[in-house]
């Protein structure tokens, strides 16, 4: 990857090279497009609506102040864009009860994470992620697989620290409902195979 920042190329759009903003799309195409899948759960709105992000975030460049990321800049239009489109297909949401979630919960889901090989536990992760509501979901791609701050959640997202604090928790108790659904049956046969192969 090129060691030229984000901003000596946003330099160069601005100055009027217009080939520089190719290197910004190839940079963050493949994120953009894994956020907007996250909110929008459909692959052919998700392309659409990461070509909207570019054109918007080409047209209003000049607005980038440099006052945080251009990739948390950058998030947070694809965010919006998002948010508009969900607005006009009002599609319903997934609500999962936590109220009988508890520590046993987590101990079981990290007892069957740790049994699956690591592809197999980050698809599992991706696959119970998709489950959640798509504002929970696009948080905890946010800060797992991007590894953005609480602060730089915020700003994408036009929240407080604080807000994205009480969000990121909730969301990582949902998830682990869900993983604990989804995993339980998957241990269970993992344990009974390997009981089996130890009896042959």
């Amino acid at each position: 990857m090129s060691t030229i920042s984000d901003q000596e190329y946003i330099d160069k759009i601005l100055q009027g090279d217009t080939n520089a903003f190719a290197v910004l799309v190839n940079r963050y195409k493949d994120m953009i497009f894994t956020l907007s899948l996250k909110m929008v759960k459909n692959r052919e709105e998700a392309q659409e609506v990461a070509q909207d992000t570019f054109v918007k975030a080409y047209s209003s460049l000049r607005q980038f102040k440099g006052d945080s990321k251009f990739s948390t800049w950058i998030y947070r239009v694809a965010y919006n864009t998002c948010l508009d489109r969900i607005k006009k297909n009002k599609k319903e949401d997934l609500n999962i009860s936590i109220d009988e979630f508890s520590s046993h919960h987590i101990k079981t889901m990290n007892n069957a994470l740790s049994a699956l090989e690591d592809k197999e536990r980050k698809q599992t992760i991706q696959n119970c992620l998709n489950l959640l509501p798509n504002e929970e979901n696009y948080l905890l791609t946010l800060f797992y697989f991007e590894e953005q701050s609480l602060e730089e959640i915020g700003k994408i997202m036009n929240i407080t620290s604080n807000n994205v604090k009480i969000k990121l928790f909730r969301s990582r108790q949902k998830l682990a409902v869900i993983l604990k659904k989804q995993l339980e049956p998957e241990v269970l046969s993992y344990y009974n195979n390997n009981k089996a192969s130890k009896q042959i």
